[in-house]
């Protein structure tokens, strides 16, 4: 079942967490655009939202790779 146009729940508000904090949309913005590949970006971004939320976003859903990666999948397209 889709959420919002998104997988699920979880990536949905992992998305929107990325996208809509400035120095989070900023640093995920900048991985993007220097990283080899999208799922290095992914590697950068998680470990940017551990260390600033921790292995939640404020909501509760857990940051993990494959939310992290579904966020960028489409970044800048």
């Amino acid at each position: 079942m889709k959420y919002q146009g998104h997988k699920n729940w979880n990536h949905w508000n992992v998305a929107l967490w990325i996208a809509n904090d400035w120095k989070a949309y900023k640093h995920a913005d900048y991985c993007v655009k220097t990283a080899l590949n999208r799922d290095q970006a992914a590697r950068f971004v998680l470990a940017y939202c551990h260390k600033t939320w921790g292995p939640k976003t404020p909501d509760g859903a857990p940051f993990s790779f494959t939310s992290v990666r579904a966020a960028l999948a489409n970044w800048g397209k």
